[in-house]
């Protein structure tokens, strides 16, 4: 019998979320938004869980979405609305959940691989890491709030090169912007990403959890709209000539011609 998609594990008041389709790069399904949504949500009313960690291979982290899923679970769902489904679900998860969240990050992360970091309070990546974020090259807009995150994080100028150009940085440069909190080998990288996470579990749990609230502040509100706003863009502009064609691209392994879009 095959592994699940997602590997739950739990010890020491840490609970570590392993991303297992390696073989798909890590792409994210729909059942795969859910199943992490129900580890959240429930890690955040766990007294005994003080610490959640999300981890991949250390060839990669994640390819964001299965376009393929996608499209599917896009096509069969009653609604085009994005805050019907269960990666909206997620994403209300990450960016309410109320304890700290670790990451360690090793090749590509895309897309939503990166801008689910921008929820973390603590991020470690492997020198191999590639972080990319493609949504205007497939004719949609930014998710997860990262329009309102990354301007604050990266600058206005290096944000509007990531989100428009949609080229890949790595690791040292997102080390520089703030986006990281330290680069290591790859192989060292879930180790540092753990070793932190227990040190978090070991404080604490209400003096971590208002620390985190205090810093936050009104922004999570913020954040919530925004992650609306760019729900409604992202559906409207999923239906989208750019978009049909930036998909019919991708599914047929060719080039995107935008020049009627």
């Amino acid at each position: 019998m095959s592994e699940p998609d997602i590997l739950v594990h739990h010890e020491a008041g840490v609970t570590t979320i392993t991303f297992n389709r390696v073989d798909k790069k890590n792409s994210f399904t729909e059942a795969m938004y859910g199943a992490m949504a129900e580890v959240l949500n429930a890690a955040a009313e766990e007294a005994g869980v003080r610490c959640v960690v999300f981890q991949g291979d250390v060839t990669v982290f994640s390819a964001g979405n299965d376009i393929g899923d996608f499209l599917r679970q896009g096509a069969q769902a009653q609604s085009s609305d994005l805050t019907g489904r269960a990666v909206w679900r997620f994403l209300n998860a990450i960016a309410t959940f109320p304890k700290p969240l670790v990451a360690a990050v090793c090749g590509p992360a895309v897309g939503v691989g990166t801008t689910l970091l921008l929820h973390c309070d603590l991020v470690y990546a492997g020198d191999n890491a590639a972080f990319a974020l493609p949504f205007v090259n497939l004719g949609l807009c930014p998710e997860a709030a990262s329009s309102l995150l990354l301007p604050k994080m990266f600058g206005m100028h290096r944000a509007a090169e990531a989100l428009m150009l949609g080229e890949p940085f790595m690791a040292e440069a997102a080390l520089e912007v703030g986006l990281v909190n330290r680069v290591v080998p790859p192989t060292e990288c879930n180790a540092v990403a753990q070793a932190q996470a227990r040190k978090l579990a070991a404080k604490p749990l209400s003096a971590l959890m208002e620390t985190k609230r205090l810093m936050k502040g009104a922004q999570t509100q913020q954040v919530l709209e925004r992650m609306q706003e760019e729900g409604q863009s992202f559906s409207r502009l999923m239906r989208s000539p750019a978009a049909k064609e930036a998909f019919a691209a991708f599914m047929e392994k060719r080039k995107p011609d935008f020049s009627g879009c």
